[in-house]
């Protein structure tokens, strides 16, 4: 089964969900988005594959999403992509992609939906 975790070292749900999958045998490909933020294509098509809007996927505590008026309604799809690609840390994580789907896995239990 190939498995990607789109991965914060710096979140406890994601180091958690990373855990289970070991745990269980899977050694997930990691993918360190903060540190290789992917581009606006790259994310609409695991936002795509996720089947929920960006706008349910964005951390609204961080600073970069005040600072950037991200939770005005009038903000485009396109906007919120530029956003995210410019400022990955917006991402909420850990999101998890296997052959069975893509789930963002907090709890990081959801993970276990994947396998």
């Amino acid at each position: 089964m190939n498995v990607t975790i789109y991965h914060n070292a710096r979140c406890s749900n994601s180091r958690g969900a990373l855990a289970l999958l070991r745990e269980r045998g899977v050694e997930p490909t990691v993918v360190d988005y903060v540190a290789h933020p992917l581009d606006a294509a790259a994310l609409g098509a695991l936002v795509a594959r996720l089947g929920v809007p960006l706008r349910e996927l964005l951390r609204t505590k961080e600073a970069a999403y005040a600072e950037l008026d991200l939770g005005h309604p009038a903000r485009t799809d396109e906007e919120l992509y530029a956003a995210v690609a410019a400022h990955p840390v917006l991402l909420n994580r850990p999101i998890v992609v296997t052959d069975k789907g893509a789930l963002l896995c907090r709890p990081p239990e959801r993970v276990l939906e994947l396998l």
